[in-house]
């Protein structure tokens, strides 16, 4: 009934963005279980926007974060691995900030913050065509399988090969429809948020 979607929808879990602005705007944060598409000009911060979900997901449980992995499909070769690392030192150091006592307890947890850790809790995929990104998206069931820990999918960007290599506006539009369809699937079948930048 109604009042139990609603509870459901009150005790789902969010990913912070880290801007307690834009959680505001987006009820808390980004969702699982649920789709969320970014848009914007070019050069506007989509894209560090997503590697800092890759990173925020996997705050442990201990510190406010879901403890989960993520997946990122990079279509335009825009993730830079040196970013992901400032990123992650920059997440470690907000959390030594606003937790001081929790480190001094647990010295497994402490060893998790790490940003090599970080690193390594990011699955990445690079997509070099539309044909490639329909097969990884079809893959990414079977991979979810398999990696039951993984709680955001980032694909950054959606759009791209579809703008460049598509002339068919009609068959682009339904290729889409059928890929943001699967993308939602798969959020509500394994509990994870999905991000379409």
């Amino acid at each position: 009934n109604a009042w139990d979607m609603l509870s459901e929808e009150q005790s789902q879990k969010h990913i912070t963005t880290g801007s307690g602005d834009l959680n505001g705007i987006l009820g808390g944060g980004i969702h699982c279980k649920e789709v969320t598409e970014i848009g914007g000009v070019p050069g506007i911060g989509k894209t560090q926007l997503g590697i800092q979900l890759a990173i925020n997901v996997q705050i442990p449980v201990d510190y406010g974060g879901l403890g989960g992995k993520a997946i990122y499909i990079d279509t335009e070769g825009s993730f830079m691995v040196e970013r992901v690392y400032q990123i992650a030192e920059g997440c470690i150091s907000d959390i030594m900030e606003y937790f001081p006592c929790h480190h001094d307890k647990s010295s497994s947890g402490q060893e998790n913050l790490q940003p090599e850790s970080f690193l390594a809790g990011i699955y990445y995929f690079r997509i070099c065509s539309y044909t490639e990104q329909i097969a990884v998206i079809n893959y990414l069931e079977k991979f979810l399988g398999e990696h039951k820990d993984v709680r955001i999918v980032i694909i950054d960007s959606v759009t791209f090969h579809f703008r460049q290599d598509f002339d068919d506006l009609a068959l682009r539009t339904r290729v889409l429809c059928g890929l943001s369809l699967k993308l939602m699937k798969l959020s509500k079948s394994y509990n994870l948020a999905g991000v379409a930048l």
